[in-house]
């Protein structure tokens, strides 16, 4: 029978279905839209014998181990996993990390970094053999524009595009450009420091919302991997079957 996989992140809830590989199934709900009815709906008359959630949201974890009918595996630092972990509060490192560094270990090896970009964006580091050592944590591309729009009386809220120039003739394309550029010279920059920290050259995975876009031309990139964190989470859902 199948699993259930849950990423719940501050945007979006994403879920698919799993049974040692991922299935086609797949669907994703906002995460400010998550209710127990939502959830319900989404998953009426798909069978699974056991959900596994990784989660950065506490409220909606609790909202989906009260709604869910199976046992759930609730991602943490305690979880038994592919990886070590070599960080002092490991308590502290969010699951969405941990399946990112369970899955970029399992597909690419050690060294490697992984670049996450939602609300946040985030950067981890597996150093070989196998540990998660650390990483670095960003305001998300969204996070700032929608930030604009909140917090300036003439700035609107932009929806994101590849500039075609950088001199904006309107004040969102001028808005645009600071983001996109903006954003990838921050990537550059966090990269730049963690890939010469390490002792051997790394293989850099992207990942997240918009990902392709986002790291458009980013040449310290090696490949986008849409699907990292839910194969992150089949991993560790695998090696804790209770």
């Amino acid at each position: 029978m199948a699993t259930l996989l849950i990423d719940n992140s501050n945007s979006r809830t994403k879920f698919a279905l799993s049974n040692n590989t991922l299935l086609p199934w797949r669907h994703t709900i906002e995460t400010s839209d998550l209710t127990t009815d939502s959830v319900h709906h989404l998953l009426k008359g798909i069978n699974y014998t056991k959900a596994v959630i990784c989660s950065v949201v506490p409220e909606k974890l609790e909202l989906l181990q009260a709604t869910l009918d199976s046992p759930v595996h609730n991602i943490s630092s305690k979880s038994e996993m592919n990886i070590g972990i070599s960080y002092p509060y490991p308590e502290e490192i969010g699951a969405d990390r941990l399946a990112n560094g369970a899955a970029a270990f399992e597909k690419y090896g050690a060294p490697t970094i992984v670049i996450d970009s939602g609300t946040a964006v985030t950067f981890d580091v597996i150093e070989q053999p196998n540990l998660y050592a650390g990483g670095v944590i960003a305001p998300g591309l969204n996070l700032l524009t929608n930030y604009f729009a909140e917090k300036t009386a003439l700035l609107p809220k932009i929806d994101l595009y590849e500039p075609k120039s950088y001199i904006g003739k309107s004040t969102t394309e001028a808005m645009n450009i600071g983001a996109i550029a903006g954003f990838r010279g921050l990537i550059r920059e966090i990269l730049a420091g963690l890939i010469d920290e390490l002792p051997d050259k790394p293989q850099v995975v992207a990942t997240g919302g918009d990902a392709a876009l986002l790291f458009k031309g980013i040449e310290e990139i090696d490949c986008v991997d849409p699907s990292l964190t839910l194969e992150g989470v089949m991993k560790i859902g695998v090696l804790n079957p209770h």
